[in-house]
């Protein structure tokens, strides 16, 4: 029986990174992933290959919608290829988590594929094309997270269809039903929209992208309407029945009328639950809360000692980036050393066009705990650089404490938020006031003159290009 330091349950970002930094730290490391691909979720049915089918559909719409502005002219019909799109995403995806096998290699580390299950604390059962059994001192799960749907709605993934068949679909939908205005939905349904879908949002709370800034998501759904997508909040969806090709879903809108979505395809994105199926958590002394997720302490263990559980299967927002962090911070707390995650300072990100990104206390937050803040807000459209990129929605807000000035949260919808963000986690990450983000020297011309103009904006109100 092969014995390890570590042994690392499941492959996506939270997993694989933590399998790298055990091995770093001279632990000899083990990980176990039942699929025949590295990667988990994130890698394989979501992050990457949803990104790589946002940017290939976002040159589509630039092409039949933006090239003649731009004074570029194409003879003939511009037409989608989706073949040739999914086979690009898979492309993608392909290099991707073979990137993933090159690590594990260039770290020494094991690789089992296989369901693992544990015997007890400490010794684990691998079943794939044959059966395995290895001894672990110290076991992080990494399991990660499934699709969620609701009690009444059967997924048949050919019509009525979760995030990981709309990667993969062979034709363009004629009306895609979205059941759920979160990120995943808001995403998928941008590319099929794009591609000449016609997409209908049904969200049950009132305004999309909810657990974001209300500013924010005012601001999301303004631009999707503008591109078309049927928004329709406050509606709880009763019932989903396909009808040959045809997907017929009934919901009561606020108002508590019935109203009837007619479809060729419906999207159930309402969410993810996390994974533990076929762990055998219990015969290790591994506790499940009422949720499904695993229970931790601050240093991320379980009920048993020298088990750790991270990413999407524990509380917490369910982010790749997020889960990466955790798989450092176990790696280093086996290792003897005192890691440091600041949960308040993990961004958030929608990569709709404009994207959407927030770290920090959003307004409503602010309000419910009593502490005075000011506002700083700069449009997006303001800047010479959106202008010239013809990206002109959005804006970056500032929130700061009214007293200390010292910046409690960042929220922006506009072109590359996604990357924009980033100087706000920096910024919060070592308590910056809003003046001194207005200090800083921002190149010109870039959309990242947003943030100085929102934190001026918070400084006394004096922005200087509005």
């Amino acid at each position: 029986m092969n014995s390890y330091d570590v042994a690392v349950i499941g492959s996506g970002p939270g997993g694989y990174v933590a399998a790298i930094r055990c091995a770093q730290l001279g632990m000899k490391t083990a990980i176990i992933e039942k699929y025949s691909t590295l990667g988990g979720t994130c890698l394989n049915v979501g992050c990457i290959p949803s990104k790589a089918l946002l940017d290939s559909s976002h040159h589509y719409e630039d092409a039949i919608k933006h090239f003649e502005e731009h004074g570029i002219d194409i003879p003939g019909e511009i037409k989608v290829n989706l073949k040739q799109m999914i086979a690009r995403k898979q492309s993608v995806v392909d290099q991707t988590t073979g990137g993933i096998d090159f690590l594990m290699k260039k770290n020494k580390i094991d690789v089992y594929v296989g369901t693992g299950s544990f015997k007890d604390a400490t010794h684990i059962t691998i079943v794939g094309e044959e059966t395995t059994e290895i001894e672990a001192k110290n076991t992080i799960i990494a399991t990660g997270s499934k699709p969620s749907t609701l009690p009444f709605i059967e997924i048949d993934k050919e019509r009525i269809i979760t995030s990981t068949e709309a990667l993969k679909l062979t034709e363009i939908p004629k009306h895609l039903i979205v059941i759920g205005g979160g990120v995943i939905g808001l995403e998928l349904g941008q590319v099929y929209k794009r591609l000449g879908a016609e997409v209908s949002v049904v969200e049950y709370m009132d305004r999309i992208v909810p657990t974001m800034d209300a500013g924010v998501s005012k601001e999301l759904n303004k631009v999707l309407k503008k591109q078309k997508f049927k928004m329709n909040t406050s509606h709880k969806v009763k019932s989903v029945e396909r009808k040959g090709d045809e997907v017929i879903v009934k919901a009561d809108n606020k108002k508590g009328e019935e109203v009837t979505f007619t479809g060729d395809y419906c999207l159930v994105s309402v969410g993810r639950r996390p994974y533990t199926d076929g762990l055998n958590a219990e015969a290790a002394g591994v506790k499940l809360n009422e949720r499904g997720q695993v229970e931790v302490n601050e240093h991320l263990q379980t009920s048993a000692s020298n088990i750790y559980a991270i990413g999407d299967v524990i509380k917490g927002a369910m982010l790749a980036h997020k889960a990466e962090e955790e798989g450092v911070f176990v790696a280093e707390t086996i290792a003897g050393q005192k890691p440091h995650i600041d949960y308040k300072l993990i961004p958030g990100v929608v990569y709709t066009w404009p994207e959407v990104a927030a770290v920090g206390k959003t307004e409503e937050q602010l309000k419910e705990a009593g502490i005075d803040y000011k506002v700083g807000q700069f449009p997006m459209r303001a800047l010479g650089r959106s202008r010239a990129s013809m990206d002109l929605d959005g804006f970056v807000k500032i929130l700061a404490d009214k007293t200390t000035d010292e910046i409690l949260g960042v929220h922006m919808v506009g072109a590359r938020a996604a990357d924009m963000i980033a100087e706000a986690v920096v910024a919060m990450e070592y308590r910056a006031s809003a003046e001194d983000v207005s200090r800083m020297s921002h190149a010109h011309p870039t959309f990242t003159e947003a943030i100085k103009e929102a934190a001026l904006a918070a400084t006394d109100d004096r922005a200087l290009h509005v």
